[in-house]
């Protein structure tokens, strides 16, 4: 496996994958890196170099674990990105697919594509769901339990000691399941009466979002996830 390093340029890594450049954008990234090395670009934006190469390793390699990575790397800095990647899903990803869809509504003569738009409310919904009740219980429990790491907390609160990552890891479903039975409804069923291209977009946009979705529960579960059962080790065995 070919991992990109600190001196791997930044353009190169571009190339390499394209599908890193909202990845990019979560770091506050933009493009005109002229033959600047990662490690470069890094220091001049003050990103965390290690974080940095972990993210864009998990999703370029599907089966890479960042676990030497992770010693370094505070969860405050994974929580940071996971809660851009949500803004970025909500702001960005959902807007565009919904976009793509009314476009493809507008221009067909059938009615079927009802089904399509209610289902897509549905896994909308449930996705929104699960963003908030990350944002709401996730998140915090872990932005305190680092806290308590740092500032060497003992005994722990009770509201910490009572709980753990793992339940996290176990009510943390695949979101995207209904994603790609969207995709299959479209594929398989779809009335042959639409606009090509709209349709195109349509179901581009959603392998764009799920390729996404994907990768980002495995920034959860890889990283994050593995980070705080070491640090709820440390903590509530001590």
């Amino acid at each position: 496996m070919e991992l990109f390093d600190k001196n791997t340029k930044m353009t190169a890594l571009v190339h390499s994958n394209h599908l890193l450049l909202p990845v990019l954008n979560r770091f506050g990234l933009r493009l005109g890196f002229q033959e600047k090395t990662v490690e470069e670009i890094c220091t001049e934006e003050q990103i965390d170099l290690n974080f940095f190469l972990a993210i864009v390793n998990a999703y370029h390699h599907h089966d890479y674990s960042p676990e030497n990575e992770l010693k370094s790397i505070s969860a405050k800095l994974i929580i940071d990105y996971l809660r851009k990647s949500h803004l970025d899903f909500l702001k960005v990803s959902m807007p565009k697919i919904e976009a793509a869809l009314d476009k493809m509504v507008k221009n067909r003569k059938s009615n079927d594509l009802k089904i399509i738009q209610k289902f897509y409310s549905t896994y909308k919904e449930e996705f929104v769901e699960h963003i908030q009740d990350e944002e709401e219980h996730a998140f915090p429990y872990v932005l305190a339990l680092q806290k308590a790491h740092d500032q060497k907390t003992n005994p722990l609160p009770k509201s910490l000691a009572e709980y753990s990552i793992s339940d996290y890891e176990k009510d943390h479903g695949d979101v995207d399941v209904k994603l790609f039975d969207l995709k299959n409804l479209i594929i398989k069923y779809l009335k042959p009466d639409y606009r090509d291209q709209d349709c195109n977009e349509f179901l581009y946009e959603l392998f764009h979002f799920e390729r996404d979705v994907q990768d980002h529960a495995r920034i959860e579960d890889q990283i994050l996830v593995t980070k705080v059962l070491e640090i709820e080790k440390e903590l509530k065995n001590a």
